[in-house]
């Protein structure tokens, strides 16, 4: 299922968000709009997580530096930084150089940015980028925990602590942000990780009438496509091989404990949205008993102090000093997260992917 929020008449060049929660596939969207000739996204370059660099009048003068630092967004998109100005007004401005210039390389007309990092900021980003529009795509909330612990089975950043528990309360926050874009006439497409694998033809021609731009048969079809900004790891081995592939069956991942409240959690999603949302796989929430106001609280107290402990991090590394990061780094043994080595190119990347 489709929905859209009719977007302005006029033509359209950015930015789009395309967002979703870790593991839902937004990798795949990325790489399927990324063939449409008229549309360049970075793939998380996630520049707007890193806002505090530009909260003081004049914005850190190596915000260029520390971006890189994070997630190697000029080296995984093959941008010339030194295209990029290194005086700016703010955060949008510097995303609006960034995106313009790697869709200037690609010869398209409409830039910005997928990622999941965005699922709870999309309303502060429809506020700092005038005329933006939003795809968001959803996926069952148990099958989005599922993927992230089989993710964890490798060396990566899925293996951070309490991430489940940030993607399940993070799934609600998506909505509660989407609504509020919607509700105030924001351009909004939503779609199902279902719908995209089971029938791409229909959902790539949703997402090009939103956007008004000319159906590619390209969008179809994973072949050719440039996929050289996604991080490496065997959890991305199915958006980087040639076709489109349905997950098939495997063995349950998922602890007891976490599965049922993932159901109970829908169960009570369901009754408040009347079984409109969050749409699931049958018997996903068959017969769950909804959550007590204890176990409410106490998951919200946890979801809210590890979304604080992540913006603090966020906060240190944009103010603390490039030599001390590098520094801390090294100790830690991991110069990056989700680090990728191809031949002799060693290729940092800060932030998680799905």
């Amino acid at each position: 299922m489709q929905k859209m929020t009719q977007p302005n008449s006029g033509s359209f060049s950015g930015p789009l968000f395309v967002v979703g929660m870790w593991r839902s596939g937004t990798s795949l969207l990325y790489a399927l709009l990324n063939q449409h000739p008229e549309i360049a996204l970075l793939y998380e370059g996630d520049l707007p997580l890193l806002s505090p660099l530009f909260w003081l009048p004049k914005a850190k003068s190596d915000w260029r530096e520390r971006w890189d630092f994070w997630n190697s967004a000029f080296e995984r998109h093959q941008i010339d930084s030194a295209r990029i100005p290194r005086t700016v007004r703010g955060v949008a401005e510097a995303m609006s150089h960034v995106g313009r210039e790697y869709a200037r390389r690609k010869g398209a007309t409409i830039w910005g940015c997928k990622s999941p990092n965005y699922y709870d900021s999309m309303v502060r980003l429809n506020r700092e980028f005038q005329g933006a529009r939003f795809i968001v795509i959803w996926r069952d909330p148990s099958d989005i925990c599922r993927s992230i612990l089989r993710a964890a089975e490798y060396p990566n950043w899925f293996r951070k602590s309490g991430l489940p528990h940030r993607a399940l309360f993070g799934y609600r926050q998506m909505k509660k942000e989407c609504d509020q874009l919607i509700a105030s006439g924001v351009p909004v497409h939503e779609i199902e990780y279902e719908d995209l694998v089971q029938n791409p033809a229909s959902v790539m021609l949703g997402v090009c009438r939103f956007l008004g731009v000319a159906f590619d048969e390209r969008m179809l079809y994973l072949e050719g496509a440039d996929r050289s900004a996604i991080y490496g790891g065997d959890h991305h081995a199915l958006v980087k091989s040639e076709k489109i592939v349905l997950t098939k069956q495997r063995p349950e991942v998922l602890p007891a404990a976490l599965r049922n409240k993932v159901r109970r959690y829908v169960s009570r999603w369901q009754k408040e949205f009347k079984g409109r949302w969050p749409r699931v796989q049958p018997g996903s929430a068959e017969e769950a008993r909804q959550p007590g106001r204890l176990e409410r609280y106490a998951d919200v107290l946890k979801y809210r102090t590890l979304r604080t402990i992540d913006f603090m991090i966020i906060v240190v590394f944009c103010f603390a000093p490039l030599s001390f990061l590098e520094k801390y780094r090294t100790l830690k043994g991991d110069v990056h997260p989700a680090r990728e080595v191809r031949g002799n190119m060693v290729r940092p990347a800060g932030t998680p992917a799905d």
